[in-house]
Order: C-alpha cells, then sequence, then structure tokens
C-alpha cells in the first residue's frame, strides 16, 4: 500500500520527480505512474494505487486542470479524504476544488530546507500517519541534518488598550491609537493581522480568550492614561502558545509625540518577531485635531452618519494639511456617500473626493483608503480595464484591508470571476473573521459559487451579528429564495422587521419573493408588467431584473427588453443607487445559468464592456466552459459591438 499517490500532467513530469524525489527522501513510499512496468493494465493499477493510497497529492497547473484525468483522480480522493492538493503554478482550478484549501509551491525549487517544502511534508505525513509526537525530536533530513518542523504562519492580534483615564470619553482615544499602531503595522510588513472589528471584541476579562478565538499566533496588548497633555501608553507583546512576553515597554510623552510612540512599538514589534517594518512617516498634529480625526474615520454606510464623518475629517485636513490619513479617510467616506446620491447630485462629490485621493497620494502613494475610494469612483460597467487597474492598486497593498479585500471581491465577481471573488471573500474572513463585511462578502460569494448551504450559514450569522445591515439580508433573502425556504423568507420580509430594518436599494426583492413562491400567471405578469413599465417610461434598464425574468423562464422577454433598453440610470427618480447598483454582478451566479445559455448573452456582456476586457486581458469569466456554445469565439465576434455609455 502505497504512502503517496502523485496526481499530475504528464507535461509537469521533470518537476513531478523532483516532488517524487523529496518525499521518498523523507521515507515516505510514493507512487507515480512512472512505477508501471511494462504490459501491466495501465488505468487499472493507476485506480488500484489511487484508491489504497493514505494521501492523494494532485499537483495542479495550467496542464493538469484540463486534465480528465487529473480531474477524476482528485474527485475520487476528494471523496475517500485523501486529498492534498498543491499549486505548481498560478493556475484556476476546477471550481468544486476551488475553495479546498491548497498547499502554494509554485516557487519551490528543489530546496528541502524550504519553509513552505517542510509544511507540505508534515500535511502528508499527517495524512499518512508518521507525522511525529508532539515534543520528539526533528526528523533528519536527506542530507542527515535535523529538519525544523515547519513554523505555523505568525497571526497578531491587536487588542484595544485599556483606557486608564478618569474620563470614560477617553475610551474612543485608546481605541484609536490602538488602531492606529495596527495600520502601522499593516502597512510595514506581510504580517498578517487580524482586523479590528474582530480583535476590538474583546476587552476587559474577555481578553484572555482573545488569542484562542482569533487563531492568533501573537497578541499585542497595552493601557493608555492621559492626563492633559501628557499620555502614558504601556504595551507588551505576547508569544499565544506560550504565554512568553516577548517585549514590553512604557512611553511618557507629550501629545503631540503620540505619532513617535506609534512608530516606537511598532518598531519594537518588528524587533521582537525578526521582521522589517517601514511606517509611513507621519507629521505631528496638534493632540484636539487628532481627536477630531479619531471620531470621523470610524467606518458607517447610512447617509447620516457619513454626513458626520465627513464633516469632522474635512475639519481635520484644513486644519492639518499635510496629514494624509485623514485625507484617505475623507475621500473613503466621500465616495461611500456619492454610491447613496441621486447620479444628477453626483458630479460635484466626485470632483471634491478626486481632489482628496490626489492630496492623500501626494504625501502617501501607497494608502489604502485612497486606492478603494479611487475604484469606487469608476463608473460600475462601460470600462472594466480601468476598474482592473485600480484593482491592482489596491492588491499591492490591501492583503491585511478589509475594505480592499471587499472591492477585490467585488471586482471579481462583477467580471464574471466568481472563484477568484471567492478566495478574496475568504481573505476578507481570515483577516477580520467577526466583520459583518467579511461575512457578507465571503457568504454571497460562497453561495454564488454554488455552495449554497455553507453560504447560507455564513449569511445567517453575519445578519445575526448586524441585522441592521441590508445588504446582508438581501443575500440571505435571496440564499433562502432558491432553497425554497419559505418560512425563513418570510421572516426576512415581515413587515414589522421591513419597518426597522429596511432593505433599502434591495426592496424591490420582496415583491419577488412573493412572485417565486406563487408562480402563478397572474403573478408573473404583474412582474413583467412592472419592468416593461418601468422601461417605457425611462427607455433605461438595469440588468437585475433581466436576470430575475429569465430564472422564471422568460429568456425571450428579458432579451427583448434588454435589447430596446439602454443601460445604466437615466437620471431620475426611478434610478436604482447604491452599492450595487448597475452592477453585473447577478449575471455569473451558478444558481442563474439561463441569460447565460443563449449566445446573445455575448453581446449584452459586449455593451457592458465584458468582452473588450476578456479579449485584452484574457482573464476569463468562469462560465466559458459552461455554456452549450463557444464562448470565446462569440467574444471575437462580438469585439467591435459598440458600448453603452454609463448614465448616458
Amino acid at each position: 500500500m502505497p504512502d503517496v499517490f502523485l496526481s499530475y500532467s504528464h507535461v509537469d513530469r521533470a518537476t513531478v520527480q523532483r516532488f517524487a524525489e523529496g518525499l521518498q527522501a523523507q521515507g515516505l513510499d510514493v507512487w507515480w505512474d512512472n512505477a508501471l512496468r511494462s504490459g501491466e493494465a495501465f488505468d487499472e493499477k493507476i485506480e488500484q494505487a489511487l484508491r489504497v493510497a493514505k494521501a492523494v497529492v494532485v499537483l495542479w497547473s495550467n496542464a493538469s486542470v484540463v486534465s480528465r484525468w487529473v480531474r477524476a483522480e482528485a474527485t475520487l480522493a476528494d471523496r475517500k479524504g485523501t486529498l492534498l492538493p498543491v499549486m505548481l503554478e498560478a493556475c484556476e482550478r476546477p471550481i468544486i476544488f476551488e475553495l479546498t484549501h491548497t498547499v502554494d509551491l509554485s516557487r519551490w525549487q528543489g530546496d528541502v530546507r524550504d519553509r513552505a517544502w517542510l509544511g507540505f511534508v508534515g500535511e502528508v505525513q499527517r495524512f499518512v500517519g508518521t507525522a511525529p509526537a508532539p515534543g520528539s525530536p526533528p526528523a533528519p533530513s536527506a542530507h542527515g541534518f535535523p529538519v525544523p518542523p515547519p513554523e505555523r504562519e505568525r497571526m497578531l492580534a491587536v487588542l484595544p488598550f485599556d483606557n486608564l483615564s478618569s474620563d470614560e470619553e477617553m475610551q474612543f482615544f485608546s481605541d484609536g491609537v490602538s488602531d492606529e499602531i495596527m495600520g502601522r503595522i499593516t502597512r510595514g510588513s506581510k504580517l498578517k493581522v487580524i482586523g479590528r472589528t474582530s480583535s476590538f471584541q474583546f476587552r476587559g476579562a474577555r481578553k484572555a480568550q482573545a488569542a484562542a478565538s482569533l487563531n492568533a499566533t501573537h497578541v499585542l496588548d497595552g493601557s493608555i492614561r492621559r492626563s492633559g497633555g501628557r499620555v502614558r501608553v504601556t504595551a507588551h507583546l505576547v508569544e499565544a502558545k506560550s504565554q512568553m512576553t516577548l517585549w514590553t515597554d512604557r512611553y511618557d510623552r507629550s501629545l503631540e509625540d503620540i505619532f513617535a510612540v506609534q512608530d516606537e512599538i511598532s518598531d519594537a514589534i518588528a524587533a521582537a518577531l525578526d521582521l522589517a517594518f517601514f511606517p509611513p512617516a507621519t507629521t505631528p498634529i496638534d493632540p484636539a485635531i487628532y481627536d477630531l480625526y479619531l471620531r470621523g474615520k470610524d467606518f458607517v454606510v447610512h447617509t447620516e452618519g457619513l454626513d458626520r464623518c465627513i464633516a469632522l475629517l474635512r475639519s481635520v485636513s484644513e486644519r492639518a494639511p499635510g496629514f494624509a490619513e485623514a485625507w484617505g479617510s475623507l475621500a473613503y467616506s466621500g465616495a461611500l456617500l456619492r454610491m447613496q446620491l441621486p447620479y444628477a447630485q453626483r458630479p460635484a462629490l466626485s470632483e471634491a473626493v478626486a481632489g482628496q485621493i490626489a492630496q492623500c497620494r501626494a504625501l502617501d502613494p501607497e494608502n489604502p483608503r485612497a486606492a478603494v475610494a479611487q475604484w469606487m469612483l469608476l463608473d460600475p460597467y462601460g470600462d472594466f480595464l480601468r476598474l482592473e487597474r485600480a484593482a491592482k492598486d489596491m492588491a499591492k497593498f490591501g492583503d491585511n484591508d478589509v475594505d480592499a479585500q471587499f472591492a477585490l471581491n467585488w471586482h471579481a465577481e462583477n467580471v464574471g470571476r466568481v472563484r477568484d471573488a471567492a478566495a478574496h471573500g475568504r481573505r476578507c474572513m481570515e483577516v477580520d473573521a467577526l466583520n459583518w463585511l467579511a461575512g457578507t462578502a465571503y457568504g454571497q460569494t460562497l453561495w454564488r459559487c454554488g455552495q449554497y448551504r455553507e453560504g447560507r450559514d455564513v449569511l445567517q450569522r453575519t445578519l445575526e451579528r448586524r441585522p441592521e445591515d441590508h445588504h446582508t439580508a438581501a443575500a440571505l433573502l435571496v440564499a433562502c429564495m432558491h432553497a425554497q425556504d419559505w418560512d425563513a423568507a418570510a421572516v426576512l420580509t415581515d413587515p414589522g422587521r421591513l419597518a426597522r430594518n429596511p432593505l433599502r436599494e434591495h426592496s424591490g426583492l420582496v415583491r419577488l419573493v412573493a412572485t417565486m413562491r406563487d408562480r402563478t400567471p397572474e403573478n408573473t405578469a404583474a412582474l413583467i408588467g412592472s419592468v416593461r413599465r418601468r422601461l417605457d417610461q425611462t427607455g433605461h434598464m438595469d440588468t437585475t431584473p433581466a436576470v430575475w425574468l429569465s430564472h422564471l423562464g422568460f429568456v425571450d422577454e428579458a432579451y427583448d427588453m434588454l435589447e430596446r433598453a439602454r443601460l445604466g440610470p437615466a437620471g431620475g427618480p426611478h434610478d436604482v443607487v447604491g452599492l450595487t447598483a448597475y452592477r453585473p454582478h447577478l449575471l455569473f451566479p451558478v444558481a442563474y445559468p439561463e441569460l447565460r445559455a443563449d449566445p446573445r448573452f455575448v453581446r449584452l456582456c459586449a455593451r457592458l464592456g465584458l468582452v473588450e476586457y476578456w479579449l485584452e486581458t484574457d482573464n476569463w469569466p468562469d462560465c466559458v466552459e459552461e455554456v452549450p456554445y463557444d464562448f470565446k469565439a462569440e467574444c471575437e465576434r462580438c469585439r467591435d459591438y459598440p458600448k453603452d455609455k454609463f448614465g448616458g
């Protein structure tokens, strides 16, 4: 019985031999098809070895992902619980394996001391049952030297510093200083840092639970005492497993030196973890102005809260024009507010936000909030190449930033790469698992990938934490509608609940759910009639109603309306506003294949600018292999098809 079965494409044979030899050097019995002897039945021997192997290592590459043999072997291993996938190079895995944890060894060149390789070997040994017992000495390498066990990836939780001042109002200052230290660490290294929403839920006696609850390897905690113009900051870094204090210090300074203290704490953490941090230099500002900044930078989505934040941040930027963080937060809040305004009111705010982004980037070219604001300023369709460039700008420094990961998730969904969107959603959860934005991003993309139960569970838990969020409620309502769980849908659409927590721009879902639940000719005719009347009144249409009509079976009616409509807003009272308005994300979920199955879908995508994007970038949507026609050939035929101008 072999320990390890290697599944691969013969194009990668040279690389696979390196894997086989490396695993054999660890004392593992490795089977790959070079073990076949002349005259043996090829498929029978492979299937026999595959079924008895303790670990099936599937080596994904651009060649193996299209191999029917490799896909079949991976499927069987997954059923048996022996699957251990590995990335040989960047590629799009088959959708059913896209969310399976996969070891990335794309950069491994055969060094048996490489940390990523050692981590992979440890995974294999756990599958096979030969992993060393805790406390046992390291196993010898192929060269006879001890091989250290692979280290777990470092994950830092920055807890809210305790407020030791007599004034309870100073808690926001303590939280703000903790948050700014977190920001410096996040910006300064590749160390993974748990997001504020999750880590700041642990206060007082609950701090003892933080490391285990957040799966953190290290915890930064401390306290702040402020008196007049002086501040005392105490901080300490603890290794979670051993509870050993790696570093501690105390700082007594004037408030004007608070940025220097934040930098010193970041530097001390870097030294304790043997990392290099490069936090951005910040010009000291008046403590009173800093207070305003801390009060104005909180994330909110409702118009009234954004108005308050913008007013505070505008005052900070006017009084401290060299403070990059204030400009970035101001631009971000303004971009969020802009999405909630009627289209006729947007140009003036767009110009102001663009100026704030420019001010921020002149001081700090890699400010993540400025990058996200830039992406939000762009139209939801028409120029996906510009949206892609803005997304890459966020990706450069947004690995620890939930807002950036959410925007990347959203961008991938809108260009049809739902599997990529799920990866960004998963990263959101890794960074800030208790953040409602992360939960919504991950839950809805899991659902749109076809993992209906898992996605719905995530959305349900997220809505329980933040019942007022209309985006989460809308995504969960669609999931309940798809499952025909009408009792759960009734709870979400209960008039009392909607009075407390309205669905806002998603309120049309209430009527849609009623129609889906009772698909009488009268109800479906009423829904079609309402969409047609809106089109007759305005001459404009969003793609979302066409998705619902086609899902009800009215594909031709949907395309007839789309083809005589101008896509996007008309500039009147019937326009949709909000984050999701006029974005094409609902064209791509697995649950709604009806529009995609018709070749007219490509012409629709050409009008949106998606065909231009796919042809230019070669980043094809997940549906390219799903539809019953040659998707790429149809896109080539529509290369010069005219695009609709957004808002025109």
